[in-house]
């Protein structure tokens, strides 16, 4: 039996230079970190006593017998390019998919990982970036860009920077007690919402073309808010106002990206004295991070007081095996 744990991530600067359209021409870049909200895939062989071959729970239950049977499209991608057979897999989730937290991308890392470990073959982390990014881009076909595997997999606080030759996974350098500050004015609130993330990036892709100077813009600001955070002297509230400015360029690429309702919380947090934020992920639904002063938290918590409040704390592992326990297996012929 193996058992992965690969965090959920949060992106705050960048989003949207990270597609192959956008990147291979101009460059691109994204300023973002994964915390302590996890996703855990169990897999083992599942033993010949029952009726079917394959066993798999997530927020649905399959039994199956062949690799055409399976709908969950990751699993039965990777379950035929990686040769796996006769399992029993089980996906748990701190928080709901859909969200905007690269959930499913950190289920495809998280499940390579014990694939891979379940076979005995070691992948390290850029392998498992890379395969997952070709699982959910080439052989899923789903739209979107290529930051969230890459962030599950390495975890922590970077820059990722790409370009046509690949991608850099550089650590920001930034003093703890800075960091510790930076999170705890962060504030994380679930809209209620949830969207398949492909849908909204499919129609984000369309209008990007047409968006090229915002994403520059956008492109730029990685800059900027990485400087806030490497420089002691700088204004950290100035991360905050970033997050604002960033947000409002980016709702401006595509009309799926926000809502009237998102928006109208999005406004009331700003009114009870959040300096900035963003809705996370692709759009449409998920989580809203804010920045807010100490002295104005009570207040953001209480004008969002239908709207989850989720604590959390930054985490710089990235995907891990919590349990090992290889089994003998031979294949049936």
């Amino acid at each position: 039996m193996i058992i992965t744990q690969t965090p959920f991530r949060m992106s705050f600067f960048g989003g949207g230079t990270d597609f192959s359209g956008f990147y291979n021409e101009h460059g691109g870049a994204v300023l973002s970190t994964t915390f302590d909200k996890y996703c855990y895939v169990t897999v083992r062989h599942l033993p010949r006593f029952f009726d079917y071959r394959t066993h798999l729970t997530y927020s649905k239950t399959e039994y199956v017998n062949s690799y055409d049977e399976i709908q969950h499209p990751a699993i039965r991608n990777a379950m035929q390019w990686l040769d796996m057979h006769e399992l029993r897999l089980t996906y748990e989730s701190d928080l709901p998919a859909r969200s905007g937290l690269g959930t499913s991308s950190s289920f495809a890392v998280g499940m390579l990982e014990a694939f891979y470990a379940l076979k005995g073959q070691y992948a390290d982390k850029r392998k498992l970036a890379d395969d997952a990014i070709y699982l959910e881009r080439t052989l899923c076909a789903e739209a979107g860009g290529v930051q969230d595997q890459i962030a599950a997999s390495f975890g922590g606080f970077n820059r990722i920077n790409f370009s046509a030759e690949g991608y850099t996974v550089n650590p920001v350098i930034i003093a703890p007690e800075r960091k510790k500050l930076l999170n705890d004015h962060l504030m994380l609130f679930f809209t209620g919402f949830s969207r398949f993330s492909s849908d909204i990036q499919k129609n984000t892709e369309k209008s990007m073309k047409d968006k090229t100077h915002q994403l520059i813009e956008m492109y730029g600001l990685v800059d900027k808010a990485e400087q806030v955070l490497v420089n002691k002297d700088a204004d950290l509230d100035d991360f905050g106002r970033l997050l604002d400015y960033t947000w409002r360029l980016k709702r401006g690429i595509s009309s799926g990206i926000s809502t009237g309702s998102i928006d109208e919380q999005y406004e009331t947090a700003m009114k009870a004295g959040a300096l900035g934020g963003k809705l996370l992920g692709a759009g449409g639904g998920g989580f809203l991070l804010f920045y807010v002063p100490s002295d104005k938290q009570d207040n953001v918590r209480n004008a969002l007081k239908d709207q989850l409040y989720v604590p959390f704390k930054f985490e710089n592992d990235g995907t891990k095996i919590i349990f090992y326990n290889p089994e003998d297996y031979t294949a049936e012929r």
